[in-house]
Order: structure tokens, then C-alpha cells, then sequence
């Protein structure tokens, strides 16, 4: 299992507190360094069963000079998405949770690190 962190973020931490107390065995990406490649976001996106503006942080300074609340939410636009989350890394929801069975799930909370160490 992998999970995609901001360490400066509590949800993060958590995620990690509960994995750590769980004995998890996993890896950390810090996506802000580590910046997943467009394939690799689409991968997790397929894995999630989301589209790229399910899992984007819509009101960071990023999103809003992009002007995304703007954009066309449909297959069309999904590359156009996609390509900016890849840019803007930190406008990623976190942290996000690869899990062993070839899912992913968005982990911003206990339930969900829970569901994601389940599989």
C-alpha cells in the first residue's frame, strides 16, 4: 500500500498515526516532491472510481488563478484536469491510499484509512 502525503497536513498525519497503530506495511509519497506524473494521476483516478475534479482542492490560491470552478466537468475537459493536477500538485486531495487489492480510496478519515487497511 502506498499513500500520497502533504506532511504539513493533519488529515496526513493521521492517516499515518492509524496505519502506524494498525502495523501497516506501507510507503510514503510526498506528492508536493515527488510529483505524480499525468498517467500515474489517472491511474489512481481509475483505481478511485473518481474523475480529476472529484479528488481536487478547489479553493486553494492555484485552483482559483486557474479559475477551475470554470472549467467543463465532462470527458472532454478530464485531460485538461488532469494535466493541471500534475502542475499544481498541491491542489491534490490527500491523502490518498493505494490499497493491496488494486483500489484507492481518499483517506481524510478514519473510517476510510480503516476501509483502505480492510482490503
Amino acid at each position: 500500500m502506498e499513500i500520497w502525503i502533504n506532511p504539513a497536513c493533519s488529515k496526513c498525519r493521521s492517516a499515518l498515526t492509524l496505519l502506524d497503530a494498525e502495523g501497516a506495511d506501507y510507503t510514503v509519497r510526498r506528492y508536493l516532491e515527488d510529483v505524480p506524473s499525468p498517467d500515474e494521476i489517472r491511474a489512481v483516478l481509475d483505481r478511485l472510481g473518481l474523475e480529476p475534479w472529484d479528488i481536487t482542492r478547489t479553493q486553494e490560491a492555484d485552483a482559483k488563478e486557474l479559475g477551475l470552478k470554470d472549467w467543463p466537468r465532462d470527458a472532454a475537459g478530464r485531460d485538461r484536469w488532469v494535466e493541471a493536477l500534475a502542475a499544481h500538485p498541491k491542489l491534490i486531495q490527500r491523502p490518498i491510499i493505494t490499497a493491496e487489492d488494486g483500489s484507492a480510496v481518499v483517506a481524510r478519515t478514519e473510517e476510510a484509512v480503516r476501509d483502505a487497511l480492510s482490503r
